[in-house]
């Protein structure tokens, strides 16, 4: 068996229900690497990001006391696909690179990286395998509604345009989970924790 675990990316639509998934998944002993929230702490942390941002963006993306300066950044690339873009070009390497460190320190036979975008970005094809959470449409705004009272029904509609369709989605990914409020999830990641066991003694 390698000594190096495998790497399996876990994605799907906002309110699919990732985070319920790999909870799941860490009960079973499998830690769990959070891109998003990595993200943000590696914009605050890294230097070498810190000073990239500052050159694309402008000084004031980061305050005196070299703060990230949430509003400025937003309002720089707010509607703006390519200044988001550019934004992505940045950060996403420095993610992949912690998310690479880390894994080489866990003890486990696979790791889990949990991110939004990975289909939508191409990140997927650094992973050894994908798994897809997903939940119908309603079910998806539902939950959100529920869970980000600060959203409106047309931004929570927008975010869903904006990511992948789940059908070209399920085309990339190895392995499925539903989170429909009907199927039972244990059974199913029980079931793709013994497959990720296998391929990772293969």
């Amino acid at each position: 068996m390698s000594n190096k675990p495998l790497k399996v990316g876990i994605t799907g639509g906002i309110g699919s229900g990732k985070s319920t998934v790999v909870k799941i998944f860490n009960i079973l002993g499998i830690p769990s690497y959070e891109s998003d929230k990595q993200a943000k702490k590696l914009m605050q942390e890294s230097e070498a990001l810190k000073k990239a941002i500052q050159e694309k963006f402008g000084v004031d993306a980061y305050d005196p006391s070299g703060k990230l300066n949430n509003q400025y950044l937003a309002q720089k690339v707010f509607g703006d696909p390519e200044a988001v873009a550019q934004l992505n070009q940045l950060v996403h390497p420095a993610v992949r690179a912690d998310f690479s460190e880390w894994a080489k320190h866990q003890n486990s036979p696979y790791v889990l990286n949990e991110a939004a975008l990975l289909f939508e970005t191409g990140s997927y094809q650094s992973f050894d395998q994908m798994i897809l959470v997903t939940a119908p449409e309603s079910v998806r705004i539902t939950r959100v509604m529920f869970r980000d009272t600060h959203r409106t029904l047309a931004q929570i509609k927008q975010i869903i345009a904006q990511q992948i369709d789940p059908k070209e989605a399920a085309k990339l990914a190895q392995l499925i989970i539903k989170n429909d409020d009907q199927s039972l999830i244990i059974p199913q990641v029980l079931k793709a924790h013994q497959k990720l066991l296998q391929l990772s003694q293969a």
